[in-house]
């Protein structure tokens, strides 16, 4: 079953992304949330949502968290596929609508790692061939490769580093605001070759929330409704584990886009998607991911950058927000913050970093580390 045109945004909230010491996550899971109820035109909540699809990572207590801190109590599911999380919890909230089990229910992502008291994720997953099982340490291992395959390095790198630093400086909610240059990002202390400081994206806390509704019902809201074109989930071999990995790709960003498109009716995604936020949680990564979703051909992407084509004034801006490197990446909220930010594209309310005109709208979520990754494309008429 095709879930194209079938299910409607109507409402957005998204919390400040920073290092929360202030609020507990039920805050910031009422502030991201009654942000949506607003944007939605929703005054009742108990009356006008059916239901709660909800995503953390990192929840201390599970779904309770959001039922608790809304006193909302509906059917109550929560969603989990790693860093693709956020995606998933909207992608689960589009099905239930496109089944026909709710007209209109509320997703919610959101995840406050800052208060276990470490500085980056848990290092508790399986070796990567013998080396370091870091997530930098991960993706660092397809940079060798592709740097001797196609003639691109660490400058390369830095360019998106520092789009993304400037885009997250004309985003209100991101948590970096710091213009940086190309000297700043090669001269900063080495994580994991090739990835120094600023080609890594930060852990923060944070929440974003999204109001689904039947598209049949979108008009019973205030705002221009968004429709949901696509929206998947996709995965493949173990990358460290599989046999014909050649380091140049992430397999599962190729099958879900290819999956996403189908479902959207996506022939030429480079000349037809307008706007894109990419999963940056490494400068590497958006690179890659540029070639997998089909934007440019494989080993293009030199050329790209130095062309401008990604940024916001190139032919397609991506990660207009600033992306995982400017907002951070609370886990669970990553992916429906990535939502939020193609809503208000979409709408034309995304204020200096608006993308004129922009009609449809692709984000893209690795999870499942990393053997998983979600995709959604979001239009309007």
């Amino acid at each position: 079953m095709s879930l194209r045109d079938r299910a409607a945004i109507v409402g957005v909230g998204c919390t400040h992304f920073m290092e929360n010491w202030t609020s507990s996550a039920e805050d910031m899971i009422v502030d991201a949330v009654f942000e949506a109820y607003a944007d939605a035109g929703i005054e009742d909540p108990n009356r006008q949502i059916d239901a709660v699809f909800c995503g953390s990572l990192y929840s201390a207590m599970g779904p309770v968290d959001v039922s608790e801190a809304l006193k909302l109590y509906k059917p109550l599911t929560s969603v989990y596929n790693y860093c693709a999380t956020g995606t998933e919890v909207v992608r689960a909230a589009v099905m239930a609508i496109a089944a026909g089990a709710y007209d209109t229910v509320l997703a919610v992502g959101y995840d406050k790692p800052k208060d276990r008291g470490v500085s980056g994720p848990p290092v508790a997953f399986r070796g990567v061939r013998d080396l370091p099982a870091t997530p930098a340490g991960w993706f660092a291992l397809a940079a060798a490769p592709y740097f001797a395959k196609f003639g691109a390095g660490r400058e390369e790198l830095a360019q998106i580093a520092v789009k993304n630093h400037h885009n997250g400086t004309l985003a209100p909610k991101s948590f970096l605001k710091k213009e940086i240059t190309v000297e700043d990002v090669l001269n900063a202390r080495m994580i994991a070759w090739p990835f120094g400081l600023y080609d890594c994206a930060a852990q923060t806390d944070g929440a974003a929330a999204v109001i689904v509704t039947r598209a049949d019902l979108a008009r019973n809201h205030p705002k221009q409704p968004v429709l949901v074109k696509a929206i998947t989930s996709h995965c493949a071999p173990h990358p460290h584990t599989d046999p014909d990995h050649d380091f140049l790709r992430w397999k599962a960003t190729e099958n879900a886009a290819q999956d996403a498109y189908r479902m959207a009716g996506i022939d030429d995604p480079f000349r037809q998607i307008d706007v894109a936020q990419l999963h940056d949680c490494f400068t590497l990564t958006e690179l890659l991911s540029y070639e997998d979703l089909g934007f440019i051909p494989k080993g293009a992407a030199k050329e790209h950058i130095a062309s401008g084509t990604f940024t916001l004034a190139g032919e397609l801006p991506v990660n207009t927000d600033g992306g995982l490197k400017s907002f951070g990446h609370p886990t669970g909220a990553s992916g429906a913050r990535m939502i939020v930010e193609n809503t208000l594209q979409l709408r034309g309310e995304a204020g200096a970093r608006q993308v004129q005109g922009a009609k449809l709208a692709l984000s893209h979520n690795i999870g499942g580390y990393p053997t998983g990754c979600a995709v959604s494309i979001l239009g309007v008429e």
